[in-house]
Parts: structure tokens; sequence; C-alpha cells
């Protein structure tokens, strides 16, 4: 199994560590994979969503389009100038 060393590690971050380990009742380096696992699947969820998120706007923002027609910036400068 591979193995990681975090170096210069803040103190609070590992004191937080082991007082989790501990209520858990697990070693240090248990506790620390299952944080790390926690993360990794809160970050793919967090992505994901995203990503659904800007779908649904791109398919609105689509949608709109084809609902009403497109303004041409030069036909609108011209309106505005023969005024």
């Amino acid at each position: 199994m591979p193995s990681l060393q975090v170096r210069d590690l803040p103190e609070h971050l590992y004191q937080e560590i082991v007082q989790l380990a501990e209520a858990d009742r697990r070693s240090i380096t248990q506790e620390t994979i299952v944080l790390l696992e926690k993360a990794l699947n809160i970050e793919k969820e967090n992505k994901k969503r995203r990503q659904q998120l800007l779908k649904k706007i791109q398919e609105e923002t689509n949608q709109e389009q084809n609902d009403e027609e497109i303004l041409d910036p030069v036909k609108l400068v011209r309106e505005d100038r023969e005024r």
C-alpha cells in the first residue's frame, strides 16, 4: 500500500485529527484516511453539482435564444443614430 508523508502540518490540524481519532476510536492513520475520503467525495459531488448547474444554465440560455430573436448590435446602433 502506498505511503503518504505530510510535512509542516500545522499543529492545530494535527490536534484536531488526534481528537477526532480518539472520539471515533481510530488510529490517527485511520482517521486521516477517513477524512481524506470524505473530502474527496465532497469535492466530487461539488464538481458534479457545478457541471449540472452549468448544463442547466446553457440549456435555458439556448431556449431563450430560440424563443427570442437575437438582437444585432449593428442594427441597434444604426437605429439609435437615425433617431
